[in-house]
């Protein structure tokens, strides 16, 4: 029998954010059951923790979604950590870095009134690829029109840990009406092995918030994501990069969820010394859903 605890990651609610499912103590699940598990449970993703293997890091988590397992990913980050910090029922402030398959991931929990608050991960620093030219095809893709999307900014490829195409929309009311054309993104598959697609306008619902987002990740069985942690390192580094938050430090409030009833809201980080972006961070609050246990012993 295997305990495993469902909870919402980046909200402050049940039912926003994006769903989670966590085992705290996986060893002794077969490797061939892992991947099973998480497309049965059919949430965005599921993590299994084990003792760790890297020196310096205080547990092993690995992370599936329903179709594959990721070498990193940001609600299942946070998400696994406030699960961890309730079962060590920690009682003050803390970091614990997570081995991920990107490597050594700190993470830092803030208790509050002994429970754990918010929770922020330092992903890896960004690496750029290519600019992708063809504006025409991802508006198709977008199910947009090319002047929907900024002319001025370029569609760009960046990673810290998992690779997003980040294309910047014109409007809100443009962002809202994507609809992501599986034929069009299987035919760029073949021809680009075009990476997962967030979409963002710096328009936004809550004024108070800098960016509206929305994320598709089809070859991972997500075809809209409702809070992408991994894409906001990324996103954040793009905004450093092109200066659309000012030429220094930035920190800012992304919304997404929206579109799919699942409102989230990401706090995001980027720290610069000069040019060069130094430091990641992607930030939020989980709340507890529930609770199970699965029997293999049939197996």
């Amino acid at each position: 029998m295997f305990k495993y605890y469902t909870l919402d990651v980046f909200t402050s609610k049940a039912f926003g954010g994006n769903q989670l499912a966590v085992f705290p103590n996986a060893t002794g699940i077969k490797e061939e059951f892992l991947q099973l598990i998480a497309r049965e449970l059919n949430l965005s993703e599921t993590t299994f923790v084990y003792p760790p293997t890297l020196e310096g890091c205080d547990y092993k988590v690995r992370i599936f979604t329903p179709t594959q397992e990721l070498p990193m990913a940001g609600h299942p980050t946070l998400g696994t950590a406030y699960i961890l910090a309730k079962q060590s029922k920690l009682e003050k402030s803390t970091r614990i870095t997570l081995e991920e398959g990107v490597g050594a991931v700190p993470v830092d929990i803030e208790i509050e009134n002994g429970e754990p608050g918010l929770i922020t991960m330092q992903q890896p620093l960004p690496t750029i690829s290519e600019t992708f030219e063809d504006r025409a095809v991802i508006a198709k893709l977008l199910s947009l029109q090319e002047d929907d999307l900024v002319k001025h900014l370029p569609i760009q490829t960046i990673s810290c840990g998992v690779p997003f195409m980040i294309v910047p929309i014109n409007s809100l009311s443009a962002i809202e009406q994507i609809k992501y054309r599986l034929d069009i993104w299987d035919e760029l598959r073949k021809q680009h092995n075009i990476p997962f697609t967030l979409a963002f306008a710096m328009e936004t619902l809550h004024p108070d918030n800098k960016t509206h987002c929305r994320m598709f990740a089809p070859e991972a069985g997500i075809i809209e994501d409702p809070a992408t942690g991994s894409a906001h390192g990324p996103l954040g580094s793009y905004l450093a990069i092109h200066g659309l938050l000012g030429d220094g430090d930035i920190k800012f409030v992304s919304e997404q969820g929206y579109e799919l009833g699942r409102p989230s809201q990401l706090i995001v980080e980027i720290q610069k010394d000069g040019n060069e972006i130094t430091k990641v961070l992607v930030g939020g609050t989980c709340v507890p859903f529930g609770e199970g246990v699965i029997d293999l012993s049939s197996l």
